[in-house]
């Protein structure tokens, strides 16, 4: 009787646990005497080949399947990636610039450089010499080989899919789900088509997936504080967190969610009274240097290089400071001009603020206030960023034969513009954006004006010398303060509206602001025949001034991306339209000889994960009013879960959605990948969390629904695929595809 207990035990537990028992072969019991027949032993010899080939797999299915779908993702990017032979959307853009890191040639973007460095390096293994101008529209020459900088670009957006398995895993999803979250990456059209061409989105989406994997294998490791692998994971998120953000600033959301987690692990250790202080203080030290000090020294590297490549004069020179440019190769800051301004010169006047232009007027006039001639800051080289300075009104008239006067510290003069004529001047009128300040306008000419034309010259600084007696060309710093009202000619970072061609205005402030260096200008250029060429390339730009200047300049020429209402730009969408995959956006012309590409999501991966956030939230709802009304039906580890699992990628889709909608800068479909990523980590996480019952009661019904879901994603993309590897010929033979309006695949 016992044995038979003893039996019908081992067989409960079998039932369990078959995969690691099932090589074990049946007993029975007779007479106290273990026996086989030779039917079971026949059955069991057939049976372990097959149930061997199960384990093995089972057992490496955490390198099999990313290695399948890694396969299939190296696919779907590159799979007749060089069919369209001409520059397609941004790779105008960003083509462009790559040419610019091989001719070494110093320009202006409102991105940091790591993306464009890479593209700039794709040009170069292809072997590029960086003479195209990357046109929009026009065809690539046969010399460029323009297929090999796309396939360097799809590979980061191929290795996306295996960083998805491996996050997923990480956040202790079930297989079906490690899997439904990779075939969601993997079949996400909108993912597929941006990451075939030159552009920074792939890289931006691979490293925020890799920023997302390395935050939660360090969560994962939080009980392991302190081991070899807990600081390789920290200095891998910090490194990640660098590079995310020297692609593009959207970075800074995914550096924001890592910010959140960290800020709250440390509160809990905060309020952990067993923590010895040292140890605390010791999580605080690590997490400020792999998350705050590696970061930043990764994007200041990036910036660093940029500098260091970009050598020669280029197009964006005006974006930098004087002594900057002085030392740039082929420049013509600073070459030939005479070290000393006297009166009489001509000189280009450079505002010091960080982003600051030229001093500019041109023949247009205020539409509004004094409706005199506009004055602006502008940062492209031009004949109107040309002013002569000329003594003021009460001493005598410039005489070109007359002894040279330099004018210095404490000296009153006028600018005169050199194109019209007429003189910088201030009055009482406001300032046409910037209400608490005065206009600036050019007014009258060398005759006609009085003491409002005035200026009265403080310098601030020379790296040259200590003597302030004298302006010199690039190294002197001075303000200047309107000689009757008392206030300070500034350029700061507000653009004027489309009447003032979006340059910065240009005013002046009333408060008295030493400090303030977009009240500080200097000498870029210097013309007068009478004085001697000087060299003040001599003087060299610190690095951290240039990193400082050139990020306060992306920053300003960002903010000035904001729609034109004069315009239309059907390119552009509204941040609304996105989850709800409302819109799509042409890449290309639309002629029936062009190899089309429409910018589309995949609408399960889209719909199905907008859906998934709401679902989050009723689900926590749910939990909270349950909890509130005294059930306990949550685990300590189901609720961890459902706090790291499902919570923080909701707040990533958060942080990197709603800043879109307080934006007022023009936005495009493509903001919203990133943020896509964290919503279908959600949707991973509810049908995880929702299909859980299924899998304690039936496996197989489980994976049948799995299936569903599976198939589901490969079909619609599938159905979309000409959307992703090109459609050729006429648009209407894909009519089918334009399921709404606004998916304009065919007109």
């Amino acid at each position: 009787m016992a044995v038979e207990q003893d039996a019908q035990a081992t067989g409960t537990a079998q039932d369990d646990h078959n995969l690691r028992r099932r090589n074990v072969p049946d007993h029975s019991s007779t007479n106290g005497t273990v026996t086989q027949t030779s039917r079971e032993v026949d059955k069991k010899k057939s049976q372990k080949p097959k149930t061997s080939i199960l384990q093995t797999l089972d057992e490496w299915e955490f390198l099999i399947a990313p290695l399948l779908f890694t396969l299939i993702s190296f696919f779907t990017r590159m799979y007749k990636i060089g069919l369209s032979n001409i520059v397609t959307w941004d790779e105008a853009h960003f083509g462009k610039f790559g040419s610019h890191y091989l001719k070494r040639e110093f320009y202006f973007d409102v991105h940091p450089p790591l993306g464009k460095m890479l593209v700039g390096l794709s040009g170069y293994m292809a072997g590029y010499n960086g003479s195209f101008e990357f046109k929009s529209g026009e065809t690539y020459p046969e010399e460029l080989n323009y297929t090999f900088m796309r396939l360097f670009n799809s590979t980061f957006g191929a290795l996306c899919v295996p960083v998805a398995y491996y996050t997923a895993r990480e956040l202790n999803f079930r297989r079906p789900t490690v899997w439904l979250v990779t075939l969601m990456v993997l079949c996400e059209n909108s993912y597929a088509t941006i990451s075939r061409f030159i552009l920074l989105d792939s890289m931006l989406l691979f490293f925020t997936f890799t920023t997302v994997l390395c935050w939660a294998r360090f969560h994962r490791l939080q009980n392991q504080s302190f081991s070899f692998e807990w600081f390789v994971w920290l200095l891998l998120s910090g490194i990640s967190i660098g590079c995310v953000t020297s692609v593009k600033w959207v970075g800074l959301f995914c550096t924001a969610l890592v910010g959140l987690y960290t800020a709250e692990d440390l509160w809990n250790k905060f309020g952990d009274l067993k923590m010895p202080q040292t140890t605390l203080a010791s999580h605080l030290v690590a997490r400020v240097v792999g998350l705050i000090v590696v970061p930043l020294l990764v994007y200041m590297f990036s910036f660093w290089v940029h500098f260091l490549v970009l050598e020669n004069s280029g197009p964006g020179d005006a974006q930098m400071s004087s002594l900057f440019q002085a030392n740039l190769r082929g420049t013509e800051v600073g070459k030939d001009s005479p070290l000393e301004v006297a009166y009489g010169s001509r000189a280009t006047i450079k505002n010091m603020g960080y982003g600051g232009g030229l001093l500019h007027s041109h023949v247009q006039t205020y539409p509004e206030g004094s409706q005199q001639q506009q004055v602006t800051c502008y940062h492209h080289k031009d004949a109107n960023n040309d002013w002569f300075f000329y003594p003021n009104r009460n001493e005598p008239l410039y005489n070109p034969e007359a002894p040279l006067v330099f004018p210095g510290d404490k000296s009153v003069i006028r600018l005169i513009h050199s194109q019209t004529g007429r003189n910088l001047h201030s009055h009482t009128v406001s300032a046409p954006i910037t209400k608490g300040d005065y206009e600036v306008s050019s007014y009258g000419n060398t005759t006609i004006g009085d003491e409002k034309d005035h200026w009265t010259v403080e310098v601030v600084s020379d790296a040259a010398s200590r003597d302030r007696a004298k302006i010199r060309t690039l190294t002197t710093a001075f303000r200047l303060r309107h000689t009757s009202l008392g206030c300070y000619l500034r350029a700061g970072t507000v653009n004027l509206p489309q009447w003032g061609f979006k340059q910065i205005e240009v005013t002046c402030v009333k408060q008295n602001n030493p400090r303030d260096v977009y009240t500080h200008w200097n000498v870029e250029a210097h013309w007068n025949e009478r004085l001697p060429a000087g060299d003040p390339g001599s003087y060299k730009s610190p690095f951290f001034r240039d990193f400082i200047h050139l990020n306060v300049a992306m920053m300003t020429s960002n903010n000035a991306l904001v729609p034109d209402p004069d315009k239309q730009d059907d390119l552009a969408s509204q941040f609304w339209q996105w989850p709800i995959l409302h819109v799509g956006l042409r890449m290309c012309g639309w002629d029936d000889h062009i190899v089309k590409y429409f910018l589309l999501g995949n609408p399960a991966v889209y719909w199905g994960s907008t859906l998934s956030l709401f679902v989050f939230g009723a689900l926590v709802s749910w939990y909270l009013i349950r909890w509130q009304r005294g059930y306990e039906e949550l685990k300590p580890s189901e609720i961890d879960y459902i706090h790291y699992g499902g919570l923080y990628p909701v707040a990533g889709w958060f942080l990197h959605y709603l800043p879109f909608v307080a934006m007022a800068r023009v936005t495009y479909v493509h903001h919203y990948y990133p943020a896509l990523y964290f919503a279908i980590l959600t949707s991973g996480f509810v049908l995880d969390w929702v299909t859980r019952s299924l899998a304690r009661k039936d496996r197989r019904l489980e994976w049948a629904v799995y299936g569903i879901l599976y198939a589901l994603v490969i079909g619609l993309f599938v159905l979309f695929r000409a959307i992703v590897f090109g459609m050729q010929g006429p648009h209407q033979q894909w009519r089918h595809l334009k399921w709404f309006d606004r998916w304009r695949i065919t007109d």
